[in-house]
């Protein structure tokens, strides 16, 4: 597995391209680059001869679908998201761009994904995990082999994703954290949707926000 990070998008969003060395296939995970930002990302695709078959969203959120549209027309690439976040990809309520005075739709998903789904890319395979609370669609995508794990806007280094936004939960985000992230290897390496990578291990001992789960949990 080979991981490229560009940092993208008004509000510095993690796009990952995931490429299947052997095959040389390829997946774009969260896509939240402007028009002129997707350019430089095309033109690494095509020097290195990828091919990129799928387009995932971790969720619905502008600043990270707002490249679908030019990334499907240029790859012929599928849109997978979960399907309770699905409907935010056409309505620029739902994926908070007017709140921005921008209206921002996205092509339809060509797949709604749910939780223990394993999608492929050549020869490797991430595994979706429903984690919803920053929204109620919000998925993390965890490849077994290689230990890593992309958790959106679900977990990051230091911190949880916002639950002050319509259709967030606090508690389902908690819940998401201790029944699904924080079961995972603690050498998972996190790759998350906003700011630097870490790992499980790392977030169980010095995350702030999960300090109220350790006394639930066996890691202690």
């Amino acid at each position: 597995m080979r991981i490229l990070s560009r940092i993208v998008g008004s509000l510095a969003t993690n796009c990952y391209i995931i490429i299947c060395e052997e095959t040389r296939k390829a997946i774009i995970i969260d896509p939240g680059f402007s028009a002129e930002e997707a350019n430089e990302i095309l033109n690494e695709i095509v020097k290195n001869g990828f091919k990129v078959e799928k387009i995932i969203n971790t969720h619905g959120h502008f600043d990270h679908i707002i490249g679908n549209d030019i990334l499907k027309a240029l790859t012929k690439a599928k849109i997978l998201i979960h399907k309770n976040d699905a409907s935010m990809l056409l309505d620029p309520s739902k994926n908070l761009s007017r709140m921005l005075g921008r209206d921002i739709i996205s092509p339809k998903a060509d797949r709604l994904v749910e939780e223990g789904e394993i999608i492929k890319v050549g020869d490797l395979e991430l595994k979706v995990i429903h984690t919803p609370g920053h929204t109620e669609g919000s998925i993390s995508l965890f490849c077994e082999k290689e230990k890593v794990v992309f958790t959106g806007d679900t977990l990051f280094a230091g911190s949880i994703g916002r639950t002050d936004l319509p259709g967030s939960s606090f508690e389902e985000i908690m819940h998401s954290l201790k029944e699904k992230l924080m079961n995972l290897p603690d050498e998972t390496v996190v790759y998350p949707g906003h700011g630097g990578k870490t790992t499980i291990g790392r977030e169980k001992g010095k995350n702030p926000f999960l300090s109220s789960l350790r006394k639930d949990l066996p890691w202690v």
